[in-house]
């Protein structure tokens, strides 16, 4: 059996570690890693011994880590860091654990809550932690205000303890150089802000470089900012409560005044009766399609050597 036997095409590697191909390929160009074989037809190859050191890195970033800490280093260094083990916590939680949410909010217990959202990040790592449990609960504990059955100042304490875990999680895995570099806002009269972190953790996970300048920037600074931080897109949040008229001219008046070649991108709920008439902005209605931009954003702006 020769070596080509033993490796996987980069979507078979994708598959397996949750690394994007232009992740997978930006660190092969920055880090010198993974180093993959070519086949007969030129396409990349991953030897298995490398596809278990990517799934360990993989682990070691969902844990809170940088992906410039972790990719240039030998396995060794890497089991030394102290890989999260692999556990079996259901994918999303149960009505147990969002009935647990509620009452904690209830109960005006922020320690409490903090302690039972940790624990989840912990067992869960970060992208789960953002997408199979934090969006689920935030939909329900929002759902639960609008039907009376939570105080405005209830949602608030739970959007404040999740946005603290959030930050917490997301510091030490931004990475400087990652790309693209996204500036990430409101616009005045939108005070939700919980939206802008959970897609800016699920994005720095994929290597893309988040700044945040938390709610509510005027347009003027949100350009200066645009300009000054040298960003590929700006990434706004809508909630329910923007109102919707203001959106399409908001987002043209930005299109039109932000340097050039920076895309807007926009999501929230707010965002989910606009069409393609807003053509100057690329639509995120889920984390998932947030994802997708960055790779369609990668796809065009691939990096030198790829």
């Amino acid at each position: 059996m020769n070596t080509e036997d033993l490796s996987l095409n980069i979507a078979a590697v994708e598959r397996e570690t949750g690394l994007s191909k232009d992740v997978l390929r930006k660190w092969e160009s920055r880090y010198g890693f993974p180093l993959p074989l070519r086949d007969g037809h030129g396409e990349r190859l991953y030897p298995v011994e490398q596809v278990a050191r990517l799934r360990l890195i993989k682990r070691l970033m969902d844990s809170g880590m940088r992906p410039s800490r972790l990719v240039g280093r030998p396995t060794e260094e890497l089991l030394a860091l102290g890989p999260r083990p692999v556990l079996t916590t259901p994918a999303s939680p149960g009505r147990e654990t969002i009935d647990e949410t509620l009452d904690l909010l209830r109960k005006h217990d922020p320690k409490a809550l903090q302690r039972q959202l940790s624990r989840l990040l912990q067992q869960q790592g970060l992208r789960r932690f953002v997408q199979d449990s934090i969006a689920p609960i935030t939909k329900e504990v929002g759902e639960s205000w609008a039907r009376g059955q939570l105080e405005i100042h209830e949602e608030h304490l739970y959007s404040e303890v999740v946005q603290g875990l959030l930050r917490g999680a997301l510091d030490p895995l931004n990475d400087p150089d990652g790309r693209p570099r996204l500036l990430l806002s409101t616009l005045p009269g939108e005070a939700h802000s919980l939206g802008l972190l959970m897609v800016a953790s699920v994005l720095a996970l994929d290597g893309a470089h988040c700044i945040s300048l938390g709610a509510q920037t005027p347009m003027d600074d949100l350009c200066k900012a645009a300009g000054a931080h040298d960003v590929d897109a700006v990434v706004l949040s809508f909630s329910a409560a923007f109102a919707r008229r203001r959106i399409p001219p908001a987002l043209a008046e930005l299109s039109a005044r932000l340097p050039e070649g920076v895309e807007i991108w926009a999501g929230g709920a707010g965002t989910a009766r606009l069409s393609s008439q807003a053509q100057v902005v690329r639509l995120l209605p889920t984390l998932e399609a947030a994802e997708e931009a960055l790779g369609h954003w990668r796809i065009a702006h691939p990096l030198p050597g790829n």
